[in-house]
C-alpha cells in the first residue's frame, strides 16, 4: 500500500540557517504518529511542508501517494484535516459554533451563502459526539480554551479526512481540559483518519498512538515503535535533560533527575 506521507533526504534552510537535516521517514497505512521534540526543533516545518505551505530546500515529500512539486497541493489539502493555533485565531469570534463546524467541509474560514441542511445536521451531530451539543448556538468567543479546541476538531472531522495534523493542540489547556480533549481523540481513532499529533510534552502520547518521531535541533534523533523511540537515554539525548521514564496504561510519563 501507498505510504500516507514519506520524507526523503528532506531539508530546508532559513538564510543561512538549517532547520531541518537530511529528515527520512515514512508514515503508513494504520499508524498513528507523534512527532516530539523541544521548541525549535523543527516540528512545526515539518507540518507546513506536509501541508504543502513549504518546500524542501532539498530532498522529497511525497503525501497520500503524492509527490509536492509535481501536483496541484490544493486537492491534497482536501483530504488532510488540520488543527492548530495559527488557524483557530483566523476565525471569527462571533460566528455561532455549528456554523463554525460546518465551514470545515470546504476548508472555508467563513460561511457566506446558505447551509444544506444535511451539513448543519453533520456539525450538529459531531458536535453531539464530542458532548458540547450545549455550545451549538453560542458565539466562538464565549467559548473557553479547552472548547474551543473541541469545535476545531469537530470542523477538522467535517470533510472526513484521510490525515488529521494537529500541531500542539493542547498548548494553553488546563489539566482538566488536556485530558478531555485527548480523551475525545480517542473516541475519533475508530473513524478511519490517521493522526498526526505534534508535541513537546512526553504525557500527551496516548494508547492510540503507535509511532513516535523524535526531533532534536532539526534532525531525527529516533522514530519508529514508541516504546522503542520514547526511552529514557533517548529522551535525553534530545531534550539535553535527564529524566526517568514510567509507563501507566501505556502511556509515558516523565521525572526529571536532579545534578
Amino acid at each position: 500500500m501507498i505510504p500516507m506521507i514519506t520524507f526523503d533526504q528532506v531539508s530546508w534552510k532559513r538564510d543561512t540557517r538549517t532547520i531541518l537535516h537530511n529528515v527520512s521517514f515514512t508514515m503508513n497505512n494504520e499508524e498513528h504518529w507523534v512527532i516530539l521534540g523541544r521548541n525549535g526543533s523543527g516540528k512545526t516545518t515539518m507540518l507546513e511542508m506536509i501541508n504543502g505551505y513549504l518546500f524542501p530546500t532539498s530532498g522529497t515529500v511525497q503525501v497520500l501517494g503524492e509527490t509536492y512539486g509535481q501536483c496541484d497541493v490544493r486537492e491534497v489539502r482536501k483530504r488532510i484535516g488540520y488543527i492548530s493555533q495559527s488557524l483557530m485565531d483566523k476565525l471569527a469570534l462571533r460566528d455561532p459554533v455549528w456554523e463554525v463546524v460546518a465551514s470545515g467541509v470546504h476548508a472555508y474560514l467563513r460561511l457566506y451563502q446558505a447551509v444544506p441542511a444535511e451539513v448543519e445536521h453533520r456539525a450538529r451531530e459531531l458536535l453531539k459526539e464530542l458532548r458540547i451539543a450545549h455550545l451549538t448556538d453560542q458565539a466562538l468567543g464565549t467559548l473557553s480554551q479547552g472548547e474551543r479546541k473541541k469545535v476545531m476538531l469537530a470542523r477538522a472531522m467535517m470533510a472526513n479526512p484521510k490525515l488529521l495534523i494537529l500541531d500542539e493542540p493542547c498548548s494553553g489547556l488546563d489539566l482538566y481540559e488536556r485530558e478531555r480533549f485527548l480523551a475525545d481523540l480517542q473516541l475519533l481513532s475508530d473513524r478511519g483518519v490517521q493522526f498526526l499529533y505534534v508535541t513537546h510534552h512526553i504525557e500527551e502520547i496516548m494508547p492510540l498512538f503507535t509511532h513516535v518521531l523524535l526531533l532534536g535541533a532539526g534532525r531525527i534523533e529516533a522514530a519508529g515503535a514508541k516504546h522503542e523511540v520514547v526511552t529514557s537515554d533517548l529522551i535525553a539525548r534530545a531534550y539535553d535533560v535527564q529524566a526517568e521514564l514510567e509507563w501507566y496504561k501505556d502511556r509515558p510519563w516523565a521525572k526529571v533527575r536532579e545534578g
